[in-house]
């Protein structure tokens, strides 16, 4: 299910409260997710994609809730 390249907002607004396996991530500061490429979304857990990551494939795993510190 490779998609194009979206920004965070964007793949926060595609796929709310979500586990997403990122791809080809551009990183705004080492930290945060700029813009990625979304390789799949589920809502339920992130495992499948963990698996891929901790193996070495190019994915990042993130849930697509924004933090809300107040």
């Amino acid at each position: 299910m490779e998609s194009e390249r979206l920004t965070w907002d964007e793949i926060v607004k595609k796929y709310p409260d979500k586990w997403v396996g990122l791809s080809k991530v551009d990183w705004r500061d080492g930290v945060n997710v700029r813009s990625a490429v979304v390789l799949g979304a589920n809502a339920d857990t992130g495992y499948e994609f963990l698996k891929r990551q901790v193996a070495g494939d190019d994915v990042y795993t993130t849930y697509t809730t924004p933090y809300n510190l107040y």
